[in-house]
This record gives C-alpha cells, sequence and structure tokens, in this order.
C-alpha cells in the first residue's frame, strides 16, 4: 500500500465514519511513511475534524494491532491454500468481527492510557 492508496481508502469510507460518529470524533494513525506522506497529511488536513499525534511505536494504545490479531488468527484457522483464498477470508474474517469487539476495543483506550501512564511509559499487558 502507498499514500495514494491509504487516501482512496480513507476517501471511499469518510462518509461512513461521519455517519457513524457525527461530527465529534478524532482520527488515530501510526507514523508509517504513506500515513507522514505529503498527500495523506493534505487529505487529512482538509478532510479530517481532528487528527491524534500519536508516538511511533505504541502497539500498546493502538487498539488496531488488537483487531489484527483477532483477524490474523481467524484467517490462520482458515488455512488459506492461495493468495486468493487468502484476500477472500480476510474480508471475510474482516467483515464477520462483531461490532461489540469494536465497542469494547475502543473504550479500551481510557484504561490503555491510563495504565501507560501509571507504568510510565513503559509496555502493558494489552
Amino acid at each position: 500500500m502507498d499514500a495514494k492508496f491509504y487516501v482512496e481508502i480513507l476517501h471511499n469510507h469518510i462518509l461512513e465514519i461521519e455517519e457513524m460518529l457525527g461530527d465529534v470524533w478524532r482520527f488515530q494513525q501510526d507514523n508509517d511513511p504513506k500515513h507522514t506522506n505529503r498527500l495523506a497529511k493534505t487529505f487529512l488536513q482538509e478532510n479530517f475534524p481532528e487528527v491524534i499525534d500519536w508516538p511511533s511505536n505504541s502497539p500498546d494504545l493502538n487498539p488496531i494491532e488488537n483487531l489484527w490479531s483477532i483477524v490474523k488468527s481467524n484467517v490462520e484457522k482458515r488455512m488459506p491454500k492461495n493468495i486468493e483464498e487468502l484476500k477472500r477470508f480476510m474480508v471475510e474474517e474482516w467483515r464477520n468481527v462483531p461490532e461489540s469487539t469494536l465497542v469494547n476495543l475502543v473504550k479500551s483506550m481510557r484504561r490503555r492510557c491510563e495504565l501507560i501512564i501509571q507504568s510510565n511509559g513503559e509496555r502493558i499487558s494489552y
């Protein structure tokens, strides 16, 4: 994936995000080069209400890492036999993640932040 494709994904889903979250929300991403590219930064500034500054290496604070782990585990259990199956299983498993899982991951952010502060920035058990 490059910055152009990343921006295309954001563009294609921004209306869904706004419908789900309304006017009061923040966007969080890591510092992957495709996220910090001039094209992506410009798109975010023009289309997103606020982008949270985020440390370069913060898996404990990034709930998407937990979500990727769930999806990856479910795909591995299905044992794809080729790249086409892998792609199909990834899409299916992503779509099958229960909304309650997403809500719980979002709700875990406060506790994650509290634990990081208590541990002086050391790793936590998320």
